[in-house]
């Protein structure tokens, strides 16, 4: 799936090079934000189109879903219709996405227009940093890596602050409208600068059983998690039918790619130990990563009572160590083992879902914010290390499709990560609350004294059981959230032995088409 030789096209320099930065930059930034933004905003969006919040975190996990259908079809795209015209197109059908979204007059609708907004942003993050690296001379390209990562953290600290900020000031289609005018802006500036650096283009047939396949069984895998726990999992014939679905679609497909010429998805790819190993330390980790970006500021509205700009006030420091040790990271990097620096951010993380298991419901927002500060020095040194022992070891021609096969599982599981903990979550708070509800009787003196207590206070006996009631939900969702960190910080123990199942990579790769979406 690598691109067809062509001449080497010469750097740019001085206001080019800046203004091609710039334009490249913002369309990853908008892309960036646009799915952090939606994360503390789901509450705001259940409310107006009248789901529950559980129902509305389908706005997250079908562009999830449909972003990464679409990210592994890069390469045969890029080659058809070239980087230039591809990345333009995606970004003005991003903007009209975007658009259609806020204009959503139902959930159904807004999930239609995110999953057609997710298909679109699929090739963008490939593609601009594949741009980005063909402006600047070969030595610079760590200076050119490091200002587009630079763009990917800044994203997700503003996109809980300015999501959680709109929602509580303006309404939420905002949060996609925001999209249009940068968007428009990178579209124009891409074209100014880029339309001269066309990449060579050529036919190529494209799998269709193939690419069917792969929309069935994700497409199938993902509403199979995201409907079970309303359907009550497997006791629902519609669940037992997904998962059918998915498991057949599943194996046909890599019975057909492993035979098919012309491979949507290269799966000869995982006969490397660093690539198969890697790819699932990186796709575990995020999918336990971005769950927990969901259930945390769902706990903190929908159980705490924060607000949504003060939800996104505790999500928000993640960026700061991101931002500064990111730099940091790459210069040390091709100098040090890549599996140390990784092994660091696996530990960082088991000790901030720690952190975050001792949590109760009396909580303050400093304590809140001390582990989501510590988790940005984690991310610093969580993508660009295994990325760089994916991509190892491999020759030139196979990268495209490495980096598009593991940001492909990578963002899938960032979907699952969603739909699982959310289902977890949920199951957990229930058997907390039946636990909870056992000692909510006449008989326990500590009962009897609490109701007393409150209608010592001028409530009746009803208005007391109430005010206990709701206590009791509270303390049962904190425990169920508490329950899914302990769980996290040990998944992130156990996945350091697949870092170790790699070998050394003898030097950072030069490419990372995930960055920190």
């Amino acid at each position: 799936m690598s691109n067809p030789s062509r001449p080497a096209l010469a750097p740019l320099s001085g206001m080019p090079l800046v203004f091609g930065t710039l334009a490249l930059s913002l369309a990853v930034f908008m892309n960036v934000l646009d799915s952090s933004i939606a994360n503390v905003s789901i509450p705001a969006i259940s409310g107006d189109l009248g789901v529950s919040p559980q129902q509305g975190t389908w706005v997250i996990t079908s562009f999830a879903v449909s972003n990464a259908i679409s990210v592994p079809l890069t390469g045969w795209l890029t080659q058809r219709f070239g980087q230039v015209r591809l990345f333009i197109t995606s970004i003005i059908l991003f903007v009209l996405a975007s658009a259609l979204c806020g204009l959503a007059p139902s959930i159904e609708i807004l999930i239609a227009a995110r999953i057609l907004q997710g298909a679109v942003a699929g090739p963008m993050i490939p593609l601009s940093q594949a741009l980005l690296l063909s402006s600047y001379p070969p030595e610079k390209s760590g200076m050119a890596l490091a200002f587009w990562g630079m763009t990917t953290l800044v994203a997700p600290i503003m996109g809980p602050l300015l999501g959680g900020w709109i929602s509580d000031n303006y309404t939420w289609p905002w949060i996609f409208y925001i999209n249009i005018p940068i968007g428009l802006f990178a579209a124009w500036a891409t074209l100014s600068i880029y339309r001269s650096r066309e990449s060579a283009t050529r036919k190529l047939p494209i799998d269709k059983v193939g690419l069917a396949l792969l929309v069935v069984w994700v497409g199938s895998l993902q509403l199979m998690l995201d409907k079970g726990k309303e359907l009550d999992w497997f006791h629902s014939g519609e669940i037992v039918l997904l998962t059918a679905v998915a498991v057949i679609a599943f194996v046909f497909f890599l019975i057909w790619e492993i035979g098919e010429k012309h491979p949507v998805v290269d799966l000869s790819l995982f006969k490397g130990r660093n690539f198969s190993a890697g790819v699932i330390a990186i796709s575990v980790a995020y999918g336990l990563f971005f769950g927990s970006l969901v259930i945390l500021p769902l706990w903190l509205q929908t159980q705490l009572g924060y607000t949504a700009t003060e939800a996104g006030k505790v999500m928000a420091p993640v960026g700061i160590f991101a931002i500064l040790l990111s730099p940091v990271v790459g210069k040390l990097l091709p100098k040090i083992d890549a599996r140390w620096v990784a092994t660091t951010a696996f530990l960082t993380f088991a000790l901030v879902f720690h952190m975050r298991a001792q949590f109760t419901q009396d909580v303050d927002m400093m304590t809140l914010m001390i582990p989501t500060i510590i988790q940005g020095a984690s991310m610093a040194m969580f993508f660009i290390p295994l990325t760089s022992i994916i991509l190892s070891g491999l020759s030139p021609d196979k990268i495209p499709a490495a980096a598009g096969l593991s940001n492909f599982v990578r963002i899938m599981f960032g979907g699952i990560g969603t739909s699982v903990m959310s289902t977890m979550w949920d199951n957990r708070s229930i058997l907390h609350n039946a636990q909870l509800a056992e000692h909510m009787a006449p008989h326990n003196p500590a009962f009897t004294q609490a109701v007393n207590g409150l209608m010592a206070q001028g409530m009746s006996e009803q208005a007391a059981w109430a005010v206990i009631d709701r206590s009791m939900t509270v303390q049962a969702s904190t425990l169920g959230a508490t329950d899914l960190f302990w769980l996290s910080s040990i998944m992130f123990l156990v996945l350091i032995g697949f870092i170790w199942l790699t070998k050394r990579s003898k030097a950072a790769a030069p490419v990372d088409a995930g960055g920190a979406h």
